[in-house]
């Protein structure tokens, strides 16, 4: 049996989410995704920075680092440039965004009816 979301062979946990056969991980990413825009996750995520003294890059995983030079080299991404850059499974980048956002690193700009992300 395979998880009918990211197509990994299913041995022991196995999770129905309406109708879907799912592994752990992706039931966990469906009941709980990540959320860019929340102010709770905004101001803990700014407080535990400051106490811990740290800017830029500090403390980031190296996909955080990695998306953080992307945008830094070219400017303003799309979500679609970084998959392709990154070569990671979407639900990991959007993941990944939320974080940076709520560390107020990066923001989502729309321009013509495109969103980009750039440096905060």
């Amino acid at each position: 049996m395979m998880c009918s979301r990211c197509g990994t062979v299913l041995e022991d946990d196995i999770y129905d989410y309406y109708g879907q056969t799912v592994c752990e991980t992706c039931y966990m990413y469906l009941l709980n995704p990540p959320r860019s825009c929340d102010p709770t996750a905004v101001t803990t995520a700014v407080s535990a920075r400051r106490q811990a003294r740290q800017s830029g890059m500090e403390g980031l995983t190296d996909v955080q680092r990695r998306i953080l030079e992307i945008i830094g080299d070219k400017g303003k991404v799309t979500r679609d440039e970084l998959n392709e850059a990154l070569e990671l499974p979407a639900t990991e980048i959007e993941r990944q965004l939320a974080v940076l956002r709520h560390c107020e690193l990066i923001r989502a700009v729309k321009e013509h009816n495109k969103v980009f992300l750039t440096a905060w």
